[in-house]
């Protein structure tokens, strides 16, 4: 499976921090019922095992709904449970060191921050952006808000998709339209609504029009 640019659209970022009611993997889906175009699991706490076994899980279900499947940081584990993907930051695995890796069949997902953070993560051979911190938020302390500007800079000097992240919801969504950007990947703007199923079909419809705009 290869990245295309609708994939971007709805991309959801799991956070283990609002299950209860609902498992993770039942978060997931319902989510994925709403229109979610692609799902990263990202897991800071879990042990290997238990990481690896939510993975293959997740990669299932993922599978059922035709919608890419990534891993965020670990590659490999990312190949050990047949993701379709997998994403790194700047302070993880060099982009090139991670194509190597995975070969030319995965998705390789990586942050960007400035022009030349795309220019050479797109020359690695990464095959989507994820930009941001669009906006402040809770669930990266420290991150550092980027200017629209920046987006949008990005954007026109890259010829991979790029996502907008960080702090993005259905009240400021709609201020990235004009930007360039190919969709929006949510955490809890997804997994903290109290019905995650809404919750995404309403945001689809504002990327749709953010991208159209």
């Amino acid at each position: 499976m290869k990245c295309r640019r609708e994939d971007m659209l709805l991309y959801a970022v799991t956070d283990r921090a609002w299950t209860g009611r609902q498992s993770l993997l039942e978060q997931v889906e319902c989510a994925l019922k709403g229109g979610a175009t692609c799902v990263q699991l990202r897991e800071k706490t879990l042990d290997e095992a238990a990481f690896l076994a939510e993975a293959v899980e997740m990669k299932k279900l993922c599978a059922q709904y035709g919608v890419p499947f990534i891993v965020n940081d670990n590659v490999e584990l990312a190949i050990r449970c047949g993701a379709d993907g997998v994403h790194v930051g700047q302070s993880d695995m060099e982009a090139g060191h991670v194509r190597e890796l995975v070969g030319e069949q995965m998705i390789v997902g990586v942050s960007a921050r400035t022009v030349e953070e795309a220019l050479a993560a797109q020359a690695a051979g990464a095959d989507y952006l994820g930009v941001g911190a669009m906006f402040s938020t809770s669930t990266k302390l420290d991150a550092h808000v980027l200017s629209y500007q920046t987006l949008k800079d990005i954007c026109a000097a890259v010829r991979i998709p790029v996502t907008a992240i960080g702090g993005i919801n259905r009240e400021n969504l709609m201020s990235l339209a004009g930007s360039g950007v190919d969709g929006v990947a949510l955490v809890s703007a997804i997994f903290a609504a109290e019905d995650i199923e809404a919750a995404c079909r309403r945001l689809k419809s504002l990327s749709k029009a953010m991208v159209a705009g």
